[in-house]
């Protein structure tokens, strides 16, 4: 089948550049001495698993469902590292089962499941907040003001005050600060991280980095990246990791739809049966304007492109206040819409509002011949509901 034969919607991966990027990382591992791990919460595209198992270490995973997706897709020889915010008594014990290493957010949280970690034989971290951040949205910025995700150096401090022993049985810290960012910032990061934090990094035997690094971005300062964790490597004698989860799936695919109508009222407005609400929800979120392939800056034909939703605002494009798209010729009811660079944060956030189908999964080779694909239907809507 050739990808121009597959009904929309659906997210396309695009294996060659999926592959690049993974032996870009790949590459960065080798070179720093950095374990790299794939953070699932931004790439989780099980048809790609396979060659995210080839080329990277294993992933970082935000609870139990995570740790199950990491242990079955990648196998018993990857590392699975799992954090959350806070984890449920239900949950632990099979994802101490399923985990190499388990972070905690907190003194309390540690407290409750240390000797059950300890006595699982997992490595234990702590994560850690150096309220140093150059996230460029709230929402995305894991230390900002108020920010719940990791202890503090005050609340660090006031739990060891509390417990000599506090960090006993903690073998890494670990920190997540940036969101598409590049090395630049990490550096100014670690720099606060490092003058906060350091006097504790004899205890420790790893530190995670965190994810938010574009490394397979254009013009990201790779050699920055390699000599920032050399540096640490070698002065603290610790492991370090990195988990990048958008910098896996980065412009590595698209997300295709078509075109069921076209109405008038002061635009022209195309439905797609694809929608932003709920297949691209960081379009809103962020917000930004996903590119359409084949838009033309100075096209005559301007469309706005709504979902095939109920919701008024599902308009690709409006919360960031870019909703035309200009073309040099008119569209038709059975285009096809490409929407690029929507493999990653898409399929892991996507939801069936409305009752919209779900995109399917595509896996394509160079020459657009399609190698594998899930389809989804009635059944994903009726299990969610």
């Amino acid at each position: 089948m050739k990808i121009d034969e597959i009904q929309t919607p659906a997210y396309v991966c695009e294996k060659s550049k999926l592959r690049a990027n993974l032996a870009l990382l790949q590459s960065v591992g080798e070179r720093s001495g950095a374990v790299v791990l794939c953070a699932l919460k931004g790439f989780a595209f099980s048809l790609g698993m396979p060659l995210v198992k080839k080329y990277l270490s294993g992933a970082t995973c935000s609870g139990l469902h995570e740790a199950k997706f990491a242990r079955q897709m990648l196998g018993a020889g990857a590392q699975v590292h799992t954090y959350s915010p806070a984890f449920k008594e239900c949950d632990m014990a099979e994802i101490l089962s399923l985990s190499d290493h388990v972070v905690f957010n907190s003194a309390s949280q540690w407290r409750k499941y240390r000797a059950q970690a300890m006595s699982a034989g997992v490595q234990c971290g702590l994560r850690l907040n150096p309220q140093t951040s150059f996230a460029p949205k709230d929402a995305y910025n894991p230390c900002g003001k108020f920010s719940r995700l990791g202890m503090t150096l005050g609340a660090l401090e006031r739990a060891i005050s509390e417990e000599s022993g506090f960090l006993e049985g903690i073998s890494g810290f670990h920190f997540h600060a940036l969101c598409e960012e590049g090395a630049e910032n990490l550096e100014r990061v670690l720099e606060a991280f490092e003058a906060k934090f350091s006097k504790y990094f004899g205890v420790i035997k790893w530190l995670n980095f965190g994810g938010g690094h574009h490394i397979t971005r254009e013009g990201y300062n790779v050699e920055l990246l390699i000599s920032l964790i050399k540096k640490f490597r070698e002065k603290y004698g610790v492991e370090v990791f990195l988990e990048p989860g958008e910098a896996v799936g980065w412009e590595c695919g698209y997300l295709v739809a078509s075109v069921l109508d076209i109405v008038e009222n002061d635009a022209n407005i195309a439905i797609l049966d694809t929608s932003a609400e709920a297949h691209m929800p960081d379009t809103v979120l962020m917000p930004y304007r996903p590119t359409v392939r084949g838009e033309s800056k100075e096209g005559k034909f301007v469309y706005r492109f709504g979902g095939n939703t109920c919701l008024a605002g599902d308009i690709v494009g409006l919360e960031a206040g870019e909703p035309e798209y200009k073309f040099d010729t008119p569209l038709k009811i059975g285009d096809r819409v490409i929407f690029e660079d929507q493999i990653h944060y898409t399929i892991v956030k996507n939801t069936t509002f409305n009752g919209i189908k779900l995109p399917n999964l595509v896996m394509v080779d160079e020459s657009g011949n399609v190698e594998d694909m899930i389809e989804f239907g009635y059944e994903e809507f009726r299990r969610r509901n």
